[in-house]
């Protein structure tokens, strides 16, 4: 247990293998403006579980034990990358959420030295005082759903929407469903993302959040064979299209057009209100991608300290330039075998 700060607040672990303590962690989560499936204890055990890397959760505390504040950390430990308290691993939000923020910040510090990681990294949410911030390299890309299906498709601007009508068009069929498309979407993802030059995460990762959250997969398939598929989380009445990429074949039948387009309608079906696109860096074709679809892009602010250089597993960072051509030209089944031990130190 971490010491009670100096503060009015005092800060200590929780016990997410208590029931009881995660539901009253979730419904705080819930209840307070900011939240994000991210900040779920139950995405912190499916990162735990799917990638083996330790789940750690701060809570904030009031003299009569209220919850002000919470803070989900993710014990990220790499050959390869090193080592981080993460808020929150594998997600692109999190951060402090609620009361207390320098003193979650001081607690998450004082945890990271205690258990050997040099630095820690916030996504999201307000910086501790004193903490480097970055709120130049990432955009978020959140807009509201339009009430009809042709309302969508007008919400979309001019240029999109042409793409996205000429997807209508083609001979594609859409199927949504859970854990059975799973197997499904992970061929289709790991294709995707070997042809980006990154190492796709383990398949227990995408069957654990499965399992512990509100999401399924909507996959896009030409001649019965899937050519684009993704898998959504969904929160408070907001669709995170999450984990989703194409096959080779996808640019050219816009699969990725029909299942963006497919997964609003879906969504609004499901009862949201809001479609979340994520993060995408700064002056990419992916940011531009989520422009031409009418989202306006807004920085995301995220924080550091660390004990020396921190921690930089970006893959647009030069130094790892060779290392993505090279991950590029895997024949697909060895980087399916190699890319799960090594993205599950990512973070």
């Amino acid at each position: 247990m971490i010491p009670l700060l100096e503060t009015p607040l005092g800060v200590r672990e929780a016990n997410l293998s208590d029931i009881g303590e995660s539901g009253t962690i979730d419904a705080f989560v819930r209840d307070t403006a900011g939240a994000t499936p991210f900040h779920l204890t139950a995405w912190s055990r499916a990162v735990e579980r799917g990638c083996r890397q330790r789940a750690r959760y701060l809570v904030a505390e009031r003299a009569d034990g209220g919850i002000a504040g919470v803070l989900p950390l993710t014990e990220m430990r790499s050959p390869l990358f090193g080592k981080a308290l993460v808020s929150t691993g594998f997600g692109v939000d999190g951060g402090v959420l609620g009361e207390g923020v320098d003193a979650l910040g001081s607690g998450a510090w004082e945890l990271a030295q205690r258990i050997g990681c040099p630095g820690v990294e916030l996504r999201g949410g307000p910086a501790p005082g004193g903490w480097d911030t970055d709120d130049t390299s990432y955009l978020g890309f959140v807009r509201d759903l339009s009430a009809t299906e042709e309302g969508e498709l007008l919400a979309i601007p001019r240029k999109q929407r042409a793409e996205v009508r000429r997807s209508l068009g083609l001979d594609l069929e859409v199927v949504t469903g859970g854990e059975a498309l799973l197997a499904e979407h992970y061929r289709v993802y790991a294709e995707s993302v070997r042809n980006l030059g990154t190492p796709v995460f383990p398949a227990a990762l995408f069957r654990s959040v499965m399992a512990a959250m509100e999401a399924d997969v909507l996959t896009v398939r030409h001649q019965g064979g899937a050519v684009a598929s993704v898998l959504s989380v969904y929160f408070q009445g907001t669709v995170f299209p999450y984990w989703g990429g194409g096959t080779a074949a996808a640019r050219t039948l816009r699969a990725n057009d029909r299942m963006y387009f497919a997964l609003m309608n879906h969504a609004r079906g499901r009862g949201c209100a809001r479609f979340d696109f994520g993060r995408s860096k700064t002056g990419t074709g992916a940011a531009a991608f989520k422009k031409n679809w009418g989202f306006t892009p807004t920085p995301r602010s995220y924080a550091k300290r660390s004990e020396g250089e921190a921690r930089e597993v970006n893959p647009l960072n030069p130094k790892y330039a060779l290392m993505v051509r090279t991950w590029q030209r895997l024949p697909l089944p060895v980087a399916n075998i190699v890319g799960p031990w090594i993205s599950r130190g990512l973070g």
